[in-house]
């Protein structure tokens, strides 16, 4: 089977794009197999995902040629090899729903990631770590050591070679460094109900005020709380004769499966960020 590769690219739009990727894949012997693009009229941009196969050059020989097609149109272009799965380490507080479903849907084949480290501001779910053979890091975090904690965390997400970041419902606010550090690889999960129901206990908040619809949201992290680039939301419906556990349960399996499809996109490089939005190629 020849080595499948996915190239991803974003650039200012203009006519031959698509004829020029096209034929530049046809002269080193390539063929498409899956592509998709999209135009932004709004901001002019020009975006575009392509799947190959390639046997007549290397990896890092297409990564050069492909240098000098990026520089002709303005591109901002990478390309990756499709079989290799993305290097991940996972942050995670006190809830583990959206860490025990990303652990299960990596060991059954279904997400295209390599779990390498598993942080946590606690120690709860260092068992569920082991279960799975990921080593488990406990960094606790105060105001006093904040900085300190987010220099380990740095430390451990390079030594991994990570290319995704997962907040798992971490529940701490990252500095405006380690967002800008993690710019366009860390992705956050959190309920739908910002900006109406801050603090603790959300649902408890909801429930009192009758709320008929509970969502989350999935996003990149940026140094703005909770509005980065937005990858995935999705709702579920509620009624007057939801508890405040119906209601919790009911979020938590709407925000475990929100982070599972985001990551899952990101993982297979289907999510092109186009300034405060993103571009999802399902």
């Amino acid at each position: 089977m020849n080595p499948a590769y996915i190239l991803t690219l974003s650039c200012p739009d203009r006519t031959g794009i698509v004829h020029a990727v096209s034929g530049f894949l046809l002269e080193r012997g390539g063929n498409i197999e899956e592509a998709e693009q999209f135009n932004d009229h709004g901001t002019g941009l020009f975006f575009m995902r392509v799947r190959f196969a390639c046997a007549e050059h290397s990896e890092a020989a297409l990564r050069e040629q492909f240098a000098v097609l990026a520089e002709k149109f303005g591109m901002h272009l990478k390309l990756h090899a499709a079989a290799e799965p993305m290097k991940t380490v996972i942050l995670v507080s006190k809830e583990g729903h959206c860490l025990n479903d990303l652990l299960f849907r990596w060991k059954s084949g279904l997400l295209a990631i390599d779990v390498r480290a598993i942080v946590s501001n606690h120690r709860d779910f260092y068992q569920l770590a082991a279960s799975y053979n990921v080593p488990f890091h406990h960094i606790p975090v105060t105001a006093a050591t904040k900085a300190q904690g987010e220099a380990r965390q740095l430390e451990i997400i390079q030594a991994e070679g990570a290319e995704l970041v997962v907040l798992a419902r971490y529940m701490q606010i990252l500095s405006n460094d380690l967002c800008s550090q993690l710019a366009g690889r860390a992705i956050n999960i959190h309920h739908s109900f910002l900006p109406s129901f801050k603090g603790a206990k959300p649902y408890y908040q909801a429930h009192d005020r009758g709320v008929k619809l509970i969502g989350a949201t999935a996003h990149y992290v940026t140094a703005d709380l909770d509005e980065g680039p937005i990858i995935e939301q999705d709702v579920a419906r509620a009624d007057h004769s939801d508890t405040v556990e119906d209601l919790t349960a009911r979020g938590r399996d709407t925000e475990s499966q929100v982070l599972a499809r985001a990551v899952k996109w990101h993982s297979e490089h289907r999510v092109l960020i186009n300034g405060h939005r993103t571009v999802v190629f399902k």
